[in-house]
């Protein structure tokens, strides 16, 4: 695969089975949610409220659905933008949520970080990629002496660097997988297995979850559905995985469980964490952007802890890392 066919050429798109698949188990999915909606209106086992905010979710992840498969389907120069825009979203809906968005130098230099990563990102460049944390962090805490008022600098400079860590370094990392010539099965395993690890948890939850999580965080989480959920995507994981890194290194049974369970427990403690913030912030939701969900940040936390770890490890026990088979510095010629 070429440099400008793995950016631009959508012709290679279904050229997996993982992706094939991947993608017909999410359209089934969506018409199967809409078709067993009409059923539930029809025989009236629901009421018109509980109709219409499934409806409204429904509906909503059709869009959602689109805007994550569609980008990654036409190229990665599609998957850099589409991850570039939502990490620069979330970040809009945690600067306001926390009063950070007041501060202009504190935003400002925070977009400047996450634009200096996508920029390494776009370029296949891993080594400015892996030191833009520090660069980012540094950046962050000399702009924030611009305004001259050490008076509330710890929280402003706090508050920016955690919001870049997570919207812009976190998400970065998804990003930085379209480097790889499998970048379309990689992508769409971890999309799909951290979607349904948030299902599993729910279901299982509600099915034999008694004892509550963290009540304080997340009142409505178990340790049963917890439990229930990393089992459930570790397999999950592990079984689509051997079809994703087959031929590779990673395709060993240790490995592919090792994965499943950083996507189970990472994933949750992502959604923990944006929770917590919430909490703290005494708000329901981050924003109100997607009907029936909330904001971005309550549809994609669970990608906030699980982005980096898991894209270290694929790039540690890989033997050619991500990315290794491709060009590398693309823009820059290094």
């Amino acid at each position: 695969m070429t440099t400008l066919q793995r950016l631009f050429d959508p012709s290679q798109a279904f050229d997996h089975p993982v992706t094939i698949g991947a993608v017909t188990a999410i359209v089934l999915g969506l018409l199967s949610a809409s078709l067993l909606l009409r059923i539930l209106k029809r025989t009236q086992k629901i009421q018109e409220e509980t109709y219409l905010e499934l409806l409204a979710r429904t509906r909503s992840w059709y869009v959602l659905a689109a805007a994550m498969v569609v980008p990654i389907l036409l190229g990665a120069a599609w998957v850099c933008g589409f991850f570039l825009l939502l990490s620069l979203f979330c970040f809009r809906e945690y600067a306001r949520a926390t009063g950070l968005s007041e501060s202009r130098t504190a935003t400002i230099s925070v977009v400047v970080a996450i634009l200096a990563t996508y920029f390494a990102v776009l370029d296949h460049w891993l080594d400015l990629f892996t030191t833009s944390w520090a660069l980012g962090m540094c950046l962050i805490a000399v702009v924030g002496l611009v305004p001259d008022q050490p008076r509330g600098y710890i929280q402003r400079v706090a508050l920016a660097i955690v919001g870049f860590a997570l919207f812009g370094g976190s998400l970065g990392h998804l990003a930085f997988i379209s480097n790889d010539s499998l970048f379309r099965p990689i992508l769409l395993w971890l999309l799909l297995c951290v979607e349904l690890n948030d299902v599993f948890a729910y279901l299982v939850g509600n099915a034999i979850g008694k004892r509550k999580l963290l009540p304080n965080t997340s009142p409505n989480k178990t340790w049963g559905g917890a439990i229930g959920a990393v089992v459930l995507t570790t397999l999950l994981a592990a079984s689509i995985g051997h079809y994703v890194f087959r031929d590779t290194t990673i395709d060993r049974i240790p490995h592919l469980l090792m994965l499943g369970f950083l996507i189970s427990t990472l994933g949750q403690c992502g959604d923990l964490v944006i929770s917590s913030i919430k909490r703290d912030l005494g708000v329901k939701d981050m924003s109100t952007m997607i009907p029936g969900h909330g904001g971005l940040l309550d549809r994609f936390d669970s990608l906030l802890l699980m982005a980096p770890v898991v894209f270290h490890y694929i790039n540690y026990f890989k033997s050619d890392g991500i990315g290794g088979d491709q060009a590398v510095r693309i823009l820059t010629g290094g």
